[in-house]
């Protein structure tokens, strides 16, 4: 004689409910946690656009000492914006302050992906443009130089 089993419900069913059930707590706090973003998106670029672009200021050029981009990002790309550019060496980022704007700007726009090199463009009451060097010089080192010129000549285009 076979033992009747009970029947099981499957995994995604009670994880569905598991989420629904404790909907009410974490959609207010997701809710609070995007508003929280959107409000300090909105007063960076406030701050930005307040005490850099009257300056003449609307760049913000981020580079290492790489032996891959280094000398590129000095010799091709700084002198695009270097009269223009709040500019961060990722190399010296221990001296960096603690409370700087354009650490505060390289921390949202860079992410946690392909910030070294960048170059953001900001634009007086319009989103900024993020330019990651990074993957172009990923094929730079394999020998097509392609997607950093033309990356550059996106930069120089935007100016």
């Amino acid at each position: 004689m076979s033992e009747a089993h009970p029947q099981r419900r499957p995994p995604r069913v009670l994880a569905l409910a598991v989420v629904v059930l404790l909907s009410p707590i974490w959609l207010p706090l997701v809710v609070l946690f995007l508003f929280g973003q959107a409000l300090y998106a909105s007063a960076l670029y406030l701050a930005i656009w307040l005490f850099w672009l009257p300056r003449g200021k609307d760049v913000l050029l981020v580079y290492s000492e790489s032996p891959i981009w280094h000398d590129y990002m000095v010799a091709e790309v700084l002198p695009l914006v270097k009269d223009r550019a709040m500019v961060l060496n990722w190399t010296e980022r221990n001296q960096w302050g603690e409370w700087s704007l354009s650490v505060f700007a390289f921390r949202f726009f860079g992410g946690n992906h392909a910030f070294n090199p960048m170059v953001v463009v900001f634009r007086p009451l319009r989103r900024a443009k993020t330019f990651r060097f990074w993957p172009a010089f990923k094929e730079w080192k394999h020998g097509d130089r392609e997607p950093v010129e033309k990356l550059r000549r996106e930069v120089s285009l935007l100016l």
